[in-house]
């Protein structure tokens, strides 16, 4: 062998010493820049929860399935002075006057989950709140009725709900609301509405349905509001009566309406003067918003009342909506009772007139166009209920 033969070899080998060389040098300081600079991330997200909802603000569903905020988000001072200026004095006499209890549907799992955001915002403006559930919960004071839970025990909770009322609290209110835990009502509209009518007269007021009852039935998500009168005569009559339903399961809306119908409780109708809905089954955008739904969807098909698109949805005293996440409680909370666009100063509405039981609109209400004022609609009697027409084809 020459030594000439070598010398390739040799050269070959040096490079492929220095390219591993290169490479495994390389390699080290690529993996040290990547442990160096993650180092602190999985140190980082052990401490805190992955999120449970999409936080980019651009998507707009950041709040859609948000559980709430773990402490109060607290309340502006009545001395500041936007608050300063406010006139209360109107709200504060149909305080006095319309009194109502608000009784809220929960259940344990959602005690901190929902109900306790409803204890924060808009319940506190009731004159009595309780929250019945099935256990007691020092959280929300709430009453442990001798229910099960789950959604085909919802009409056996609501029946013991009204019985514990009616043996407890009959006489510190005038009215009684039905809320669930995820519905928002601002209860100074729900006290203006009632103002014209006596909690003596036998009658109940919500978003009313047409199907299964004869003069309709009100919405459960939206909230119904009963007359001392209507719990009297619930408890009394209707419950023990074999026309309502006596064992636990049904839906809970329609046998309240089928057992308030029995004992001839008026189906109020609760649309503003100009004939705009008040109580609503689901959150503000989907009624304000037009088409957002299918002209099939059931609502459109259930509402006793021709809906209106757009702004003509909606009245100005509008009074609940269903649906609302715990979030959007205060996000509602401050645009109702905080929020004040500058320069533009509202005065209170009159006070409507009070209503003499013949002068009540009930079963043939619909037979009036639906944009005249509902107050000036033909009267009806208790008697002719059993006699009325059904519901009209809207």
């Amino acid at each position: 062998m020459k030594l000439t033969d070598l010398g390739p070899r040799n050269g070959s080998h040096s490079r492929t010493f220095i390219t591993l060389l290169f490479g495994t040098v390389l390699g080290f300081m690529f993996a040290t820049f990547i442990s160096s600079t993650t180092v602190r991330l999985p140190e980082y997200y052990r401490q805190r929860e992955p999120p449970t909802v999409v936080s980019d603000p651009h998507t707009g569903n950041d709040l859609r399935e948000a559980a709430g905020p773990e402490q109060d988000v607290g309340q502006h001072g009545a001395h500041e002075e936007a608050h300063a200026h406010e006139n209360a004095s109107l709200a504060q006499q149909l305080q006095r006057e319309v009194r109502i209890l608000c009784w809220v549907m929960t259940n344990p799992s959602n005690h901190k989950k929902k109900a306790l955001h409803v204890k924060r915002t808009w319940a506190n403006r009731c004159n009595k709140v309780l929250f019945m559930s099935s256990k007691e919960d020092p959280l929300l004071d709430s009453v442990a009725l001798p229910v099960r839970e789950g959604r085909n025990n919802l009409w056996a909770k609501t029946k013991e709900a009204f019985k514990y009322i009616y043996q407890h609290h009959l006489d510190e209110a005038d009215w009684f609301l039905k809320a669930d835990d995820d519905t928002y009502v601002i209860v100074e509209n729900l006290r203006y509405m009632l103002y014209s009518y006596s909690a003596s007269y036998p009658i109940y007021f919500g978003c009313r349905f047409k199907p299964h009852v004869k003069q309709g039935y009100m919405s459960g998500g939206a909230g119904y509001v009963l007359s001392k009168e209507a719990v009297k005569r619930f408890v009394e009559n209707a419950i023990p009566n074999p026309q309502c339903r006596q064992d636990g399961a049904g839906a809970e809306d329609v046998e309240m309406g089928k057992c308030l119908e029995a004992v001839k409780v008026l189906a109020g109708d609760s649309r503003d003067s100009v004939g705009r809905g008040r109580f609503f089954p689901f959150i503000p955008e989907h009624h304000l918003v037009p088409e957002n739904v299918d002209k099939d969807f059931w609502y459109l098909q259930y509402t006793y009342y021709t809906p209106d698109e757009g702004l003509e949805c909606c009245s100005d005293n509008a009074i609940s909506f269903h649906y609302v996440s715990p979030n959007q409680m205060y996000v509602l909370d401050y645009l109702i009772y905080h929020l004040r666009p500058y320069g533009i100063v509202a005065h209170s509405q009159p006070l409507p007139k009070k209503l003499s039981f013949g002068e009540i609109v009930w079963a043939k209400d619909a037979t009036i166009p639906p944009k005249e004022c509902p107050q000036q609609q033909q009267a009806g009697t208790l008697e002719s209920l059993e006699k009325s027409e059904k519901p009209p084809n809207t």
